[in-house]
């Protein structure tokens, strides 16, 4: 059976991180698997893994937030990807306000959105939650380079993918 190894080793996407709450619930871990997925109307997809805190406190979520890292933002990138919110409360670490259905938006970003989840996809150990944007940053007069899978390809996940 074929795999994706050797097409995914040439992709080297954008990360974000994903931040949800439900209840008094808060999360958030690192994604490197999400896109636009539609012009019109808006909407984008954010896959979470099963295995990830994150997810279990999204699929009871009504808005998550999406979060571009700049370049330079690896220390933001360890937190959320190489820590476990199983262990220690992440808010604590960085400066953040709710946004919109009570997603956490992270202050020191170059880019957000918040969206309200429409539909989650089962798309095997990850489910990809389907969002309709209802807020957003506005834009900087110039576009940082971004945190890519390449600058943090080598950092150990606080979960199991």
């Amino acid at each position: 059976m074929a795999g994706l190894d050797a097409f995914a080793d040439v992709l080297d996407y954008p990360m974000y991180v994903v931040t949800a709450a439900a209840g008094a619930e808060r999360a958030g871990c690192l994604v490197g698997f999400a896109s636009q997925c539609s012009i019109d109307p808006p909407r984008f997809m954010v896959w979470l893994s099963t295995a990830n805190r994150t997810y279990r406190v999204a699929r009871h979520a009504s808005h998550l937030a999406v979060h571009a890292l700049r370049s330079d933002q690896r220390a933001t990138a360890e937190l959320f990807g190489g820590r476990t919110g199983d262990d220690l409360d992440k808010f604590d670490r960085v400066a953040w306000s709710p946004g919109q259905g009570g997603a956490p938006v992270l202050d020191d970003c170059c880019a957000w959105l918040v969206g309200r989840v429409r539909e989650v996809v089962d798309g095997g150990d990850h489910r990809g939650f389907l969002l309709s944007p209802v807020a957003e940053n506005p834009p900087g007069p110039v576009r940082p380079p971004l945190l890519r899978f390449s600058d943090v390809a080598d950092l150990s996940p606080g979960h199991p993918a």
